[in-house]
């Protein structure tokens, strides 16, 4: 057993659980002062010399998801879901600071006019479709939704292939076995707060940063206008209606990923992202070497479903999920739990 996988560090005293569910500035320069002493004071080597290399995948760790009043707080069964997810993530970076050689940070970036916001389409009065609207292969074919024909020129392509690919998209959704298509409210907002990471998060991966002289690998996500981006690894459509592609799989990443001995898989939400992209990972797995899943950790108390009282709740499809990644291999873990327990690190 290596140095990092056998022993857990104190949390820093600028750790303030109470603070994870707000947003503020991370006084960098102070911080990294104290990173470096730290590091020192616990005999922390640089991530270089890491013999066993985990990489820990924090998934959409941002104000839009895990701050309460924000866009899509993935709230879970308790009503504050990411805020814990958040506080125990935190804590399981600063006791594992020596362990984990390498923190990716994925970030759902959108802009106004995408296929899941309500600016993309209209009905035919030219209103758009609230949020949390779901749009059908029915709705598209029978005139309920149509595309909105002005924002064509916005993302570089003509009014009738865009009123072409709505059918054509929607049809792909269904026929794939993906989530229909949902309307979102606008979030994760390049250039807005909400598109950032939750302060106390950001804080802790500076940390790590400076510690163990590895910066974190940042893993921009679901820009495109035509298509969704549940997971960082792949859209949900890859092709327009007339067979060109528009997207593509995330091959640097995914190869990235798997050059390292373990991966660590936390972040929002259980149901949708994090489920879509470790889905994607799987099958990505199963085409080189069944085998690897057993390199892959999901942190179960670092992640929640989404839950709207009274509306929709996934909980079920979560755990479902995990279920079945667990049956392939992977390996179903808590944050407290010393890494050095896990099965299968080497």
């Amino acid at each position: 057993m290596s140095y990092q996988t056998a022993k857990q560090l104190p949390i820093p005293p600028h750790f303030h659980p109470r603070k994870v569910g707000e947003v503020w500035r991370v006084p960098y320069q102070e911080r990294a002062a104290e990173a470096k002493n730290w590091a020192n004071r616990h005999g922390i080597p640089p991530a270089s010399s890491d013999k066993t290399r985990i990489c820990l995948l924090a998934i959409d760790v941002q104000n839009t998801f895990c701050i309460p009043e924000f866009e899509l707080f993935v709230a879970g069964s308790t009503g504050t879901g990411a805020v814990g997810d958040s506080v125990r993530l935190c804590e399981f970076i600063y006791r594992n600071l020596g362990a984990i050689t390498a923190i990716a940070a994925t970030m759902d970036t959108h802009t106004a006019a995408q296929i899941f916001h309500p600016l993309f389409w209209i009905n035919g009065a030219g209103d758009h479709p609230a949020p949390a609207t779901v749009i059908t292969p029915e709705d598209v074919l029978s005139g309920v939704w149509k595309v909105n024909p002005d924002v064509a020129g916005s993302i570089a392509l003509n009014a009738a292939d865009l009123e072409k690919h709505a059918p054509h998209y929607v049809k792909k959704l269904s026929a794939g076995g993906k989530y229909p298509l949902t309307i979102w409210p606008y979030h994760s907002m390049l250039g807005g707060i909400g598109h950032a990471l939750v302060s106390a998060v950001e804080e802790a991966m500076f940390f790590h940063n400076i510690a163990r002289h590895s910066p974190t690998l940042f893993e921009m996500k679901g820009s495109h206008p035509l298509t969704e981006n549940y997971s960082v690894l792949r859209p949900e459509v890859l092709e327009g209606h007339d067979g060109r592609p528009i997207a593509q799989k995330n091959t640097r990443f995914i190869e990235k990923l798997l050059e390292f001995d373990a991966v660590i898989v936390a972040g929002q939400a259980k149901s949708h992202c994090v489920a879509w992209t470790v889905e994607d990972l799987l099958a990505e797995i199963r085409a080189i070497d069944h085998n690897l899943a057993k390199k892959i950790y999901l942190m179960e108390d670092c992640t929640s479903p989404v839950v709207i009282p009274g509306v929709i709740d996934f909980t079920e499809q979560a755990d479902a999920a995990y279920e079945r990644f667990a049956g392939a291999g992977m390996h179903i873990v808590k944050s407290a739990d010393p890494i050095d327990t896990w099965p299968d690190i080497r």
